[in-house]
């Protein structure tokens, strides 16, 4: 197992917040380096069970010879569907850790970084349709803003869909090199990197079609865990963060209360067992940069 694909974070917080049992059965709802997992594992006895999903084809190279744990090539948004498959109902605790991995980062013809040269790209799910470059000449201004505004908060997001719209009628925006000189008019002075990690998220987000899986991911959680099971969630980025925030609270991703019919008494589906999120240390954000944005939240099922 590749401890170069991806550091994970919060390593001992995450595993320590799904208060394992070594007979449990538990979902790792990203795979990546195997990181998480194969922590998880060391705790869990030969009756114990690890489903750890990630639609990336590259993660597979991690994944180790354990027979205690089961592979699922797939997005977590199908995660129901697929444990069925395996004849699981019920878990005794997820963990989602919802960060884009190093590996994707660093392998520069992915099109996840703004330090590399490559095309415009950024698919999680290399079988896609959906890539970086279709977005960015197809999508219409109201469409672009949108995805500025919502997914990056980018200040400026009408400026600067306007630019690539007009920018495409002399050709197709291609590569990543390509996009920062398109729009270098639109970033503000010395924040040429926040800026544009900002764009960046935004079309990731959208090309991966994150937050929709994440919403589909969430819902399926509440009637997935046992009660008693621990969610464990860590995020990094606000949108994300409000999401998991919303249904430990109310047990749906609106942030809804609902309440019985007799009564009026609120549901209550999770006790959140973190006032306020998990964060890294100092330590780790120094050995681990990409640790900085990351917020832990964990909740158990009632």
């Amino acid at each position: 197992m590749s401890n170069t694909y991806h550091t994970p974070v919060l390593l001992q917080p995450c595993i320590e917040s799904l208060n394992l049992k070594p007979d449990g059965l538990y979902v790792d709802l990203t795979f990546g380096g195997g990181g998480h997992s194969k922590e998880i594992l060391k705790h869990l006895s030969d009756k114990g069970k690890l489903f750890s999903f990630d639609q990336d084809e590259d993660a597979k190279v991690n994944v180790p010879d354990d027979k205690r744990l089961t592979f699922v090539p797939h997005n977590f948004r199908y995660i129901s569907n697929y444990l069925k498959l395996y004849g699981v109902t019920k878990v005794d605790g997820i963990l989602g850790d919802l960060g884009v991995s190093s590996h994707q980062f660093d392998t520069g013809k992915r099109g996840f970084s703004i330090r590399f040269e490559a095309e415009l790209d950024m698919r999680m799910n290399q079988k896609s349709d959906l890539t970086a470059k279709k977005i960015i000449n197809t999508y219409d201004v109201k469409k672009l803003t949108q995805m500025f505004r919502e997914y990056g908060e980018v200040d400026n997001a009408y400026k600067l869909a306007n630019i690539i719209f007009d920018a495409r009628t002399n050709g197709s925006i291609e590569t990543t090199d390509q996009l920062k000189e398109v729009i270098k008019n639109c970033i503000p002075k010395f924040e040429e990197n926040r800026y544009l990690a900002k764009v960046y998220q935004a079309i990731r987000i959208e090309v991966n079609q994150e937050m929709e899986a994440l919403k589909e991911c969430l819902a399926q959680c509440v009637d997935l865990l046992k009660p008693g099971a621990h969610l464990v969630v860590m995020s990094y980025h606000s949108l994300e963060d409000r999401l998991v925030k919303n249904l430990i609270k109310t047990g749906n991703i609106e942030g809804k209360e609902e309440k019985d019919l007799v009564f009026g008494n609120v549901t209550r589906y999770f006790k959140a067992l973190t006032s306020k999120p998990i964060i890294p240390s100092a330590e780790e954000i120094a050995e681990n940069p990409r640790a900085r944005s990351a917020k832990l939240r964990v909740a158990m099922k009632l």
